[in-house]
């Protein structure tokens, strides 16, 4: 008998690429490549978590100025064909040219010839239309195979699929988390009627509303202890909790990607993956957490 799978998101098949499942869990690299910790540790960290099978990777040119993509890159070394590789551009290197040659950089720091996702990082002044040009003509190219966008709100995603070759974006990737749930009033519904699976940055409640209240709230830790599990793992398993589809089946579209320089802190996060919430837990974090009843402005590092 084999294995339970984990659980998964599935970005749709596109004109050019199949249909591919993705951990529910992946790795961040935010702050990664700063000295904040050794470097041969990040790259244990990723690593590990490689192994453990979290392998969707998410850094940007952003982070560290490109220091970031050096850690997965060194991380990456003979490994590449185990990774789901995502990385992200500036809005202002995101013109019609200027994108081809920030990507071209990513790629020489990450040590790899393509990206299996490329996002525009946060919306910009640079149109719209010469973004998606140059992102067609990078995945003409070779040197990415889908591409999304990061911090869009839900006018900025309508102005988006307004555009030819808008509706192929494959995520929006956002802040999110339990103490964050602005974009389950608007955002988060209308991009699951488009099938579009979103990515949650900062899962763990390191930016946004309570930040880090959140690990210590009393509520958290109770449930948390009642469940055999640690704060964080809670957090993350109620990201990436399965939701009510239109056709009556429970489905998982977040991806939570969470960043970790320790082995503990990896193999905790893997292990969230096997974490069932109870309806119990689930009720008792909406009473403690709610939604908001209306619609507001999303939340942002």
């Amino acid at each position: 008998m084999s294995a339970p799978q984990p659980p998964s998101v599935t970005l749709p098949a596109t004109a050019h690429e199949p249909a591919v499942a993705l951990p529910a869990i992946g790795q961040g690299t935010w702050h990664m490549g700063e000295g904040l910790a050794p470097r041969s540790d990040e790259i244990r960290a990723l690593q590990h978590g490689l192994s453990l099978g979290l392998t969707l990777i998410d850094t940007a040119e952003m982070y560290a100025d490109g220091g970031a993509e050096e850690v997965v890159g060194r991380a990456l070394l003979g490994r590449r064909h185990e990774a789901f590789l995502v990385s992200k551009v500036y809005p202002w290197n995101a013109g019609r040219d200027a994108a081809i040659a920030a990507c071209e950089a990513s790629l020489e720091r990450l040590g790899t010839d393509y990206l299996d996702l490329y996002l525009l990082h946060w919306p910009g002044s640079v149109p719209l239309e010469e973004t998606l040009e140059a992102f067609e003509r990078l995945r003409e190219a070779g040197k990415i195979r889908r591409f999304g966008v990061s911090n869009f709100d839900v006018d900025e995603m309508a102005n988006l699929h307004a555009l030819p070759g808008g509706e192929a974006c494959a995520t929006n990737q956002v802040l999110y988390h339990l103490g964050s749930r602005g974009i389950e009033h608007s955002l988060l519904p209308r991009q699951r009627a488009r099938g579009i699976p979103t990515m949650a940055y900062c899962p763990l409640a390191q930016a946004g509303q309570l930040r880090r209240e959140l690990l210590t709230h009393p509520e958290v830790l109770e449930i948390a202890s009642g469940l055999g599990i640690t704060p964080t793992q809670l957090l993350l398993a109620w990201a990436i909790r399965p939701v009510a589809a239109p056709q009556g089946e429970r489905r998982r579209d977040v991806i939570a990607i969470p960043k970790a320089t320790g082995l503990e802190h990896v193999e905790q996060n893997a292990r969230a993956l096997e974490v069932p919430l109870t309806d119990e837990a689930l009720v008792r974090l909406d009473a403690a957490f709610p939604a908001p009843d209306r619609k507001t402005p999303l939340d942002i590092v």
